[in-house]
């Protein structure tokens, strides 16, 4: 449905967005999760066609957002994160004048109004001016017009922003039901937003696409740890001499603890499991377990992870030195390139004598004639 290569937008030297290339399938809730000034609002805006990208291309089901701009937007109805509201109108009004400007044909104009009014739960307020509704109502609205001419798309930027709880609520559930008939972006910094509503996650850090999949996938690949936290009845002797029998333990701190208790911190290897073993051990010593608890990273551990300083320092070295490389073997290619030009063809002391004979020939054949 949607396919953004190799797309860059740079201010001056400064990069809002780069390199960012991904996909989005349809029937499902896609959300971008950034810090902000991460780039969420400018990746949205050059999937839309209101800002151009400095690099890149970006197709909406087959159509060139720049190059057939009218066929694309078609398919995408688009929510900023400030509503495009006139303040003056009634909802009614605002939203028969959004269907007009979205080319809406006349004789379907007010069944779509009606239709995306009883979606949005603002039907009891069509007479209302839109300057007197309240601001959860108002990104109703402004909801309500992004769905206007049934696109296939509906790309949502922070909706939630500025609500209370209640509302926010609300705006949820309206997203789930947009789901059932359209394909969902949405961006947030509120992780717990994002984890409630969306089946993909895109993480972005200062304009980098750093990490993308589902909530159970990041926490598989990037949240497990290989280390463990237990609680157990006996001394910090005996229990030190049993964990490093354990196969697989690399390193463990033992220290004691109330009521005759000690509490360890172990690190074991990848590819071992080490808590069956582990258990049986101490259940022979007759040792009791208290707590034993796997110290996996959550997905705020995730994000911040990713999204810290030092790891997007980390990832714009790489960007550079592979930018160099390039830059080297682009010259390196143009140098050889020159050098081929320049080379002349030697003539060798064989050629001369190959053509010395065919030049006699051809006098012997002068005199005969």
């Amino acid at each position: 449905m949607i396919r953004v290569s190799n797309v860059s937008k740079k201010y001056g030297d400064h990069f809002a967005v780069k390199n960012l290339s991904f996909e989005i399938d349809n029937g499902k809730v896609y959300g971008f999760l950034g810090p902000n000034g991460a780039g969420k609002s400018t990746t949205m805006n050059i999937m839309t066609g209101y800002i151009a990208a400095s690099e890149g291309d970006v197709e909406i089901d087959g159509h060139d957002i720049l190059k057939d701009a009218e066929e694309a937007k078609k398919c995408i109805g688009y929510l900023p994160e400030i509503p495009p509201l006139y303040q003056d109108m009634t909802v009614k009004e605002y939203l028969d004048f959004v269907a007009e400007l979205k080319k809406v044909a006349k004789a379907e104009r007010k069944n779509q109004v009606e239709e995306v009014m009883k979606k949005t739960f603002i039907t009891d307020m069509q007479k209302r001016l839109i300057k007197n509704l309240s601001k959860g109502y108002k990104q109703r609205v402004g909801l309500a017009q992004a769905m206007i001419g049934n696109p296939d798309v509906i790309i949502l930027d922070e909706p939630t922003v500025g609500l209370d709880p209640k509302q926010i609520i609300e705006i949820r559930e309206l997203i789930r039901e947009l789901k059932k008939d359209h394909t969902v972006i949405l961006s947030s910094h509120i992780l717990s937003e994002v984890a409630e509503v969306c089946d993909e996650i895109m993480i972005i850090a200062k304009g980098r696409l750093v990490a993308s999949g589902t909530a159970e996938q990041l926490l598989k690949d990037l949240g497990s740890s290989n280390t463990l936290e237990l609680t157990v009845k006996g001394s910090k002797k005996e229990v030190t001499e049993l964990l490093k029998s354990v196969n697989g333990v690399n390193t463990c701190t033992v220290d004691n603890a109330p009521g005759g208790t000690v509490e360890c911190f172990i690190s074991y290897n990848d590819d071992v499991e080490i808590r069956d073993e582990l258990c049986k051990k101490l259940a022979s010593k007759d040792m009791t377990i208290y707590r034993l608890v796997n110290d996996a990273k959550s997905l705020e551990d995730i994000f911040l992870e990713l999204t810290d300083d030092k790891y997007v320092e980390k990832i714009e070295r790489e960007e550079a030195q592979k930018e160099e490389a390039l830059k080297a073997e682009k010259k390196k290619k143009k140098q050889e390139e020159k050098e081929d030009t320049n080379a002349e063809p030697e003539v060798t002391k064989e050629t001369e004598n190959d053509e010395q004979p065919e030049a006699s020939q051809d006098a012997a054949v002068k005199e005969e004639e």
